[in-house]
């Protein structure tokens, strides 16, 4: 009689527990090394958009264009095209978001504005075709006194967020602009949280501060940005 040679069950039952075991720890691998990827790319992102919002500013800030602005009616006198304030900024560049430093040149305004769900603090700009001054006409209202130096300053209204605005910065505890001002010896320079009429400002300081800081991740944090111009800065009155 042919015996023939087979499985039990019971070596059946352990071969599939070993075989699920098997397959659940490799299961289990995967799972983690997908977790630590994705955790390593959105640390990436993280830190890309960080360096890439302070670098967005400083090439806006180092394209800023020499532009006046009329303020008032025809043959108002003229100012320098830039606003600054401690939580406002506006002026004209030839570096755009969309286009870069080979675009037309845009009229930027940047504001401070709460987060989502009133979260912190999130900056955006706003960007605006600039083809010559008469595009900036009805911009500057009038000049007044500068409530803290009694100088001439001009007055601008609000910057408003619209819905082409871009978000440079979010979920952060604090934002402000503070401006750096050339003085007379022996001072030479001294920083003000709004920009004093006269000159424009040597220096732009972005302040900001992150909601929750960690230190495995990269920051938008301060950043000072310096300003050469070489066109005359100072206030003009027109014929």
């Amino acid at each position: 009689m042919k015996i023939e040679r087979g499985v039990t069950l019971l070596e059946l039952l352990i071969s599939i527990s070993l075989v699920s075991l098997l397959s659940l720890g490799v299961l289990y691998s995967m799972r983690v090394g997908i977790d630590a990827m994705d955790k390593t790319n959105q640390r990436f992102m993280k830190n890309r958009r960080a360096l890439g919002a302070e670098k967005v500013l400083a090439q806006q800030l180092a394209g800023l264009m020499p532009a006046t602005v009329e303020c008032g009616g025809p043959g108002a006198p003229k100012a320098p095209m830039f606003q600054g304030e401690p939580q406002t900024m506006r002026f004209v560049s030839s570096y755009s978001l969309a286009e870069g430093a080979r675009g037309y040149p845009k009229l930027l305004e940047f504001t401070v504005i709460p987060g989502e769900n009133n979260e912190g603090y999130r900056l955006i700009v706003a960007e605006t075709p600039f083809a010559s001054a008469n595009s900036l006409r009805g911009l500057c209202v009038g000049i007044r006194a500068d409530p803290l130096t009694g100088q001439p300053s001009p007055l601008f209204p609000p910057v408003l967020s619209r819905p082409d605005s871009f978000i440079l910065a979010d979920r952060m505890a604090a934002i402000r602009f503070v401006y750096r001002n050339e003085m007379p010896p022996p001072v030479f320079e001294q920083w003000f949280p709004a920009w004093q009429f006269g000159k424009w400002p040597s220096a732009v300081r972005i302040e900001m501060i992150p909601m929750q800081p960690d230190p495995a991740n990269l920051h938008t944090g301060s950043v000072t940005i310096p300003i050469r111009l070489t066109a005359n800065p100072y206030y003009v009155q027109t014929d």
